[in-house]
């Protein structure tokens, strides 16, 4: 089987938060929160979203949003509107929550789909890596809410620690190549930055890819980002 190389990663000291963690909000702090909003008013499910333990995302900070605070979201259901909340919280009302994998949500996903997520998963266990869902499976799996149609993407991220070999991004694209819906997502370093995995896949030797991070959008090389190794 074939590993990602793994570099040594230190472990993220406690209250620290990086982009595409999921994070529980103390319902006080959500409710003091939701009170200064009043355009939220009578906005479905906000008023027990803290209190019935539904997570929210943490996103990328935008302009005059300063680092003493967490910069969070959270994608109301299409039947809602599909309206994005964004907020910033302090980092100690929140509580950092474990990623469900996507073997673990797959339950929650449309039956057609079953076969496209056992093939990912496979791909995954090939490369010693987890997939995890985000967009409207990761929600509607987390919340009990609806948000899957059959015109859903499959997102992902795929949390690497290392160049991530030619093999997984080629073999990932045959499996898109053939899926029922659009797989879509993203290769997800330790701190957070994403970079999406067909980008990555198909930029050229010497060049370089759009990263996105908790502060802000850059242009990486490649070169780095990416092995040759394939098997």
């Amino acid at each position: 089987m074939a590993q990602i190389h793994r570099a040594h990663i230190e472990p993220r000291p406690p209250r620290i938060f990086t982009r595409q963690d999921l994070v529980r909000v103390d319902p006080e702090a959500w409710s003091s929160w939701l009170g200064t909003r009043a355009d939220l008013a009578g906005v479905p499910h906000l008023a027990v979203w803290a209190g019935a333990g539904r997570p929210l995302i943490v996103r990328r900070r935008v302009p005059g949003e300063g680092a003493g605070t967490v910069p969070l979201g959270l994608p109301l259901p299409p039947a809602d509107g599909k309206r994005r909340i964004g907020l910033a919280l302090p980092a100690e009302r929140l509580t950092r929550l474990d990623s469900p994998s996507l073997a673990e949500v797959a339950p929650h996903a449309p039956p057609a789909w079953h076969g496209t997520i056992a093939a990912v998963v496979a791909l995954g266990d090939r490369y010693g890596v987890t997939p995890r869902p985000f967009g409207g499976l990761l929600w509607q799996a987390v919340t009990g809410l609806t948000y899957l149609s059959p015109a859903s993407d499959l997102d992902l991220l795929w949390p690497c620690p290392g160049p991530v070999p030619a093999g997984l991004l080629d073999r990932l694209a045959a499996i898109a190549d053939n899926a029922p819906m659009r797989l879509d997502g993203e290769i997800l370093l330790p701190d957070g930055t994403g970079l999406h995995w067909r980008e990555l896949r198909d930029a050229p030797e010497g060049g370089t890819v759009l990263a996105k991070g908790l502060d802000g959008l850059a242009m990486w090389p490649v070169a780095p980002l990416r092995s040759r190794e394939t098997a």
